[in-house]
């Protein structure tokens, strides 16, 4: 049984950082991509990060220079790491996986069941 779990939300001031830990059992992060997805209230499913299996990284361009993904494959576990986060940040935090490279939503076939990141003064 695949399980993904995050942790790591929280409330944050504007400009302040936060990381974000995916955690998974059944699963072994580095023979599958890991994305990071984003849904603020009323709003899709936004893509926000991936890393490959060979570790290659993709970003939004909303996020790109602020954010970094990384995985420590000993922990099996998958870091997002926030810096310089806005309000617009806000959003329920979403680790998934799939055996593809894509940045769509779809093709992604476990996740987790996400963590609310406010970023508020």
């Amino acid at each position: 049984q695949v399980q993904l779990v995050e942790s790591g939300g929280g409330l944050v001031q504007p400009g302040g950082s936060q990381r974000l830990s995916c955690a998974a059992s059944g699963r072994t992060f580095s023979t599958l991509v890991t994305g990071w997805f984003r849904q603020a209230p009323g709003k899709e499913r936004d893509f926000v990060a991936l890393i490959t299996q060979s570790g290659w990284t993709g970003y939004a361009d909303s996020v790109k220079g602020r954010f970094t993904i990384s995985r420590d494959n000993a922990k099996n576990t998958v870091y997002l790491q926030m810096n310089s986060l806005k309000p617009e940040d806000t959003a329920v935090y979403y680790c998934a996986i799939t055996p593809i490279l894509t940045r769509d939503s779809s093709g992604y076939d476990y996740w987790g069941q996400g963590t609310q990141v406010t970023v508020s003064s």
